[in-house]
């Protein structure tokens, strides 16, 4: 789903944001969203299992889902990976993070299977989006 009314719900409840796939070079995507969403006022958590234990952004880079500590309360999973990368990380999203109530998938990437099965689960599913072209639309 992507209607104005999920987006702004998104907008409105989500504190903490796990990006999987953040890269520490500015010039890529995944690290302008996540400043974007920072500057809104968003908790970014770095995952990229080539940066564990570095710092993005001024947070700590966990090498997976998993690791994020419970006390993190993960809202939403923003996914920068390729399309046959979803389905293992919205099962580790679903198993890993109980806080989690969206999962979003970045331009050009989206998994008929992986959001039909976080659906299922009770989660708000956004596909070939970006939070920093659709955000600004809603303010």
């Amino acid at each position: 789903m992507s209607d104005p009314q999920t987006i702004r719900r998104i907008m409105d409840e989500t504190k903490t944001i796990a990006v999987v796939g953040l890269s520490p070079d500015q010039d890529r995507p995944s690290w302008g969203v996540a400043r974007y969403l920072q500057g809104r006022g968003y908790r970014v958590i770095p995952v990229n299992p080539g940066h564990e234990g570095q710092q993005i952004l001024g947070e700590t880079v966990y090498p997976d889902l998993a690791s994020i500590p419970d006390d993190l309360a993960v809202d939403m999973v923003d996914i920068f990976r390729r399309p046959e990368a979803v389905p293992g990380v919205v099962d580790e999203a679903l198993r890993e993070l109980p806080d989690l109530k969206f999962v979003w998938m970045q331009l050009g990437i989206s998994h008929q299977d992986a959001a039909r099965k976080a659906e299922a689960a009770g989660k708000l599913v956004v596909q070939d989006r970006c939070p920093k072209i659709e955000f600004p639309r809603l303010d």
